[in-house]
């Protein structure tokens, strides 16, 4: 994995697409479980889920991604935004090998764990 500040072609574009799949991959989950819920708590447990300090780092650094990230010199891989970044552009890369968010989505709940909220801690 490849970081902006090591070189010009990197993961950006699959961070994007990985954080999108890890968005929609909530909220179906959380509206299956509660069909009911408020657009207000279902962008607040997207929002706590996606949140780069806690959980996306978290799930990043469970899989040791800042040990494989080639970052610049004058960068530390495992700042919470890089983990993160690296967390995001593997789950958009398992969407475009397999050409399934689903497939992705699948993977990102096994490393996050299948409850609703923060990364658990293993």
């Amino acid at each position: 994995m490849t970081h902006a500040s090591f070189s010009e072609e990197n993961n950006k574009a699959l961070s994007i697409l990985g954080a999108n799949v890890i968005d929609a991959s909530v909220a179906l989950r959380s509206l299956v479980k509660d069909v009911d819920i408020s657009a207000k708590d279902l962008s607040r447990r997207i929002s706590e889920i996606s949140s780069v300090d806690s959980s996306c780092a978290a799930d990043g650094l469970r899989l040791g991604l800042q040990k494989v990230i080639r970052v610049s010199p004058k960068t530390d891989s495992s700042t919470p935004a890089v983990v993160c970044g690296a967390f995001r552009a593997m789950c958009g890369a398992i969407a475009v090998d397999s050409e399934r968010s689903d497939d992705a989505g699948r993977v990102f709940w096994s490393v996050h764990g299948r409850r609703i909220g923060r990364a658990i801690s293993r």
